[in-house]
């Protein structure tokens, strides 16, 4: 099943989840030398990093409900889909929730459960991740219809869709 999203015949999504994954992979490891040292300038940079990494996962999220929403009802893939989607949807949340503490007042150093937030969003998006991986390598879902080891470049070759 073809991705519905697509930029020169690559689907967006994967393109889109690869910049909030690492920075909110960032944020826990700067959060956590932080912590560890206490440096409030690594924790500026782990604030900063899940901010843009919330951003980037709700443009990445975006892009995934379209391919979603043309995955087949009834199928294994639609469920997969959705528990990828919810785990995703809550890691951001878990970031979220630890940026929007930070940011009233709430130390990075005198709050545990905050970076405890984070590192269990990064575990929630860990699951989201090989989730994603089920669908695609697994399931063929976002997989070009033509695709093959001897399949043209995808800049070149028109695309039913784009014809």
């Amino acid at each position: 099943m073809e991705s519905r999203a697509k930029l020169l015949g690559h689907p967006i999504h994967p393109m889109l989840i690869v910049l909030p994954l690492g920075l909110f992979i960032g944020a826990v490891v700067f959060d956590g030398i932080a912590v560890w040292r206490g440096s409030t300038t690594l924790a500026t940079v782990g604030y900063w990093n899940i901010a843009g990494g919330i951003l980037g996962g709700l443009l990445a999220a975006v892009f995934g409900a379209i391919d979603w929403l043309a995955i087949p009802e009834g199928t294994r893939a639609k469920r997969i889909g959705l528990m990828h989607a919810a785990s995703n949807v809550i890691a951001i949340v878990c970031f979220a929730a630890a940026w929007w503490m930070r940011y009233n007042g709430s130390s990075l150093f005198q709050t545990k459960g905050l970076y405890s937030l984070e590192v269990i969003g990064l575990l929630l998006g860990a699951l989201g991740g090989w989730l994603g991986g089920e669908l695609v390598d697994r399931l063929g879902v976002g997989v070009d219809s033509g695709a093959n080891l001897n399949a043209p470049n995808s800049i070149t070759v028109k695309h039913p869709r784009a014809a």
